[in-house]
């Protein structure tokens, strides 16, 4: 069956074997003659057949480097080597085969994502069991069963008791997470001991990991052009090839000599190495969660010389912490701390979900809160323990208990939350955003990779953006841009290629307009954004840098494969040049070179000594930063 099916997918090469079996058994049958019409017709007519589809290439505006495998063979015919010809006819129709091999190599991290999705779900029935159905089928709202082991197809709430997932693939958290009963579950994860009842919030189709895997699909069936890499030396290469074998021919004054040179000259070097590694590459950037669209990126990625950064969620984790609690006198910290949680419990703001995150945490006891109302881009009133209570801005507070707050400074890139009641003022709060720890290590090494200039472009005050730049080592500030500022900020950015680094949703326009746009931390529909060529699956500012070095790689090692097939080709056409090297030794000599430069190319597709000195370098994060500080900031709800 095998057989079957290799002769089916590979016609032409099973056509030619047994163009080759016939002709030898002609020849010992004592037929030469016949034996040299079927082998040297079968091999005129693929050269016929190359050449045609040569000429509708080059109609099309594009050099083949076909021309030399097409003269070879029938130059070979023509002087009568016939066996010769069928060799590089072997050679030429068997690359096809060859490229499929060394792409699903290349391939085999992209591969071995593709095939882990699930297919099929358990889905609840009215009657209390559950049925396996397409995950097509499964809708919000539907309950599914996630027997251990198996791949949660849906994003979902837990439901009955707690589980542990590992969601490694996709948070980048080696442990197992453990989750209780109402827990967000995302897609993608795997169910550890026991099996998990979830609620699916989301459709397959729109669930996260199906949004990756269909983002990953579309790389890996992306026809980018990645062969200019060799196209660039298409032509030097063909004329060297057909001066080399003209001179052999004119200093011997035989047309032997002519195609015992070419025989050697065949081009699959480089029209497979270059494409083999750019898809190693890719799939390389894959294992570490990494997903480039494209071979003509990744080119792009690692000739990079700005790396420009947006500031809040790239460089910042883009959500407050509570990091000063100043309570007034007669109030503790963490009194002061439950009394705002209290109130802040009933509001559904990002900062009232940081304050009682930061007491629930903490392990304080909230007291009970009536009578909850929310002033819009103020703050709450509630009763807490019989006192009308204010939480807010320090107008709100004052308006509400009659007691204005103390002026004091808010220290710079920090929000003030004050607190009073109908006794006093109480204190305040001061939340900030934090700087990532592993920012500076990151910029180290992107100057490492030979990037010159690391560049922040952000909305925020220029103060914040000068104190970030100052603690992590940012060349080049840009602070106080609108989204469209920031595109023509990258178009003026003096040194290119540029590479933008952003969320891939409020960044889509600058993401857009530069020369690579890197969303990352993108999951579900914003990993889809088309606006981005690189998409960072996990939330982390160092896969940036690691990124950039698979890309150097990846170049680095097509070029070297390029160049080893160029140049065993050109020592073995000067040796054909002195009659010592026959066609058919030469054909068969040239395989072993399509091999070498194959497996060079496949090289990219292991990690490197740089790649592996960056992981462990940005594996060990730096020492926590003191938080952002910037201009007071206006309390807005």
């Amino acid at each position: 069956m095998r057989l079957f099916s290799s002769i089916r997918q590979y016609p032409v090469i099973a056509a030619t074997l047994a163009v080759g079996v016939v002709g030898v058994l002609l020849l010992v049958a004592g037929h030469p003659t016949l034996s040299y019409w079927l082998v040297g017709g079968y091999a005129l007519a693929i050269a016929a057949w190359q050449a045609w589809s040569m000429i509708r290439d080059l109609l099309r505006g594009n050099f083949g480097l076909d021309v030399l495998a097409v003269t070879a063979i029938t130059a070979t015919v023509l002087v009568g080597d016939h066996w010769a010809a069928l060799i590089v006819v072997l050679m030429l129709t068997g690359g096809e085969a060859l490229e499929d091999y060394a792409n699903a190599r290349a391939h085999r991290e992209v591969s071995a994502l593709l095939e882990r999705a699930p297919r099929f779900a358990h889905r609840a029935t009215a009657d209390g069991g559950f049925v396996e159905v397409p995950i097509s089928e499964v809708a919000a709202g539907d309950l599914v069963l996630v027997r251990p082991g198996e791949v949660v197809p849906v994003d979902g709430l837990l439901e009955g008791e707690a589980a542990s997932f590992d969601e490694s693939s996709i948070t980048g958290e080696p442990l197992p997470v453990e989750h209780l009963h109402g827990d967000q579950v995302l897609s993608g994860s795997v169910s550890q001991q026991k099996a998990a009842l979830i609620r699916a919030s989301l459709s397959a189709k729109e669930s996260q990991y199906q949004q990756i895997i269909d983002l990953v699909q579309a790389a890996a069936e992306s026809k980018s052009p990645i062969v200019r890499l060799a196209d660039r030396y298409a032509v030097p290469f063909t004329l060297v090839s057909l001066a080399i074998a003209g001179l052999a021919w004119y200093l011997s004054g035989d047309p032997v000599r002519f195609a015992e040179v070419l025989v050697v000259a065949t081009p699959c070097p480089l029209l497979i190495a270059a494409p083999v590694a750019f898809l190693a590459g890719m799939s390389r950037s894959a294992a570490n969660g990494v997903i480039v669209k494209s071979g003509g990126v990744m080119e792009t990625l690692s000739r990079v010389r700005t790396v420009a950064l947006d500031k809040t969620g790239t460089l910042t984790h883009g959500h407050p912490v509570v990091d000063l609690i100043e309570p007034a006198n007669g109030t503790s910290a963490d009194d002061l701390l439950a009394t705002a949680a209290a109130a802040e419990t009933f509001s559904a703001h990002v900062l009232a979900k940081t304050i009682v995150s930061a007491a629930h945490e903490a392990g304080l006891s909230v007291p009970a809160a009536t009578g909850v109302e929310e002033a819009t881009a103020a703050g709450m009133i509630a009763t807490i323990g019989g006192l009308r209570t204010a939480v807010g801005n320090a107008g709100h507070v004052a308006r509400v208990t009659g007691h204005q707050p103390p002026e004091a400074p808010v220290p710079p890139g920090h929000i003030a939350i004050y607190l009073g009641n109908e006794d006093g003022y109480l204190g305040r709060i001061l939340l900030s955003d934090q700087i990532r720890n592993n920012a500076p290590a990151t910029l180290r090494a992107l100057h490492g990779l030979g990037v010159c200039s690391v560049a922040m472009l952000t909305g925020d005050a220029v103060p914040t953006a000068r104190h970030i730049a100052e603690q992590i080592g940012i060349d080049d500030v840009r602070a106080g841009l609108l989204p469209a500022d920031k595109v023509a900020q990258v178009a003026e950015l003096p040194l290119g290629p540029v590479a933008m680094v952003g969320d891939g949703v409020n960044d889509a326009p600058v993401l857009a307009a530069a020369d690579v746009g890197i969303a990352m931390g993108a999951k579900g529909a914003t990993a889809a954004s088309e606006s981005a060529d690189v998409v960072i699956m996990l939330d982390d500012l160092s896969r940036v840098a690691t990124s950039i070095a698979i890309a150097q790689r990846t170049v680095r090692i097509a070029l070297q494969a390029i160049w080893l097939g160029i140049i065993i080709s050109v020592v073995l056409m000067l040796i054909a040049v002195w009659g010592v090297l026959p066609a058919i030794v030469g054909a068969a000599l040239q395989e072993l070179v399509d091999l070498a430069a194959i497996l060079t190319a496949l090289r990219a597709v292991r990690p490197g000594p740089t790649e592996r000195e960056l992981s462990h370098q940005l594996g060990h994060t730096a020492a926590p930063l003191e938080p952002v500080r910037d201009e007071p900031l206006e309390l807005a709800r």
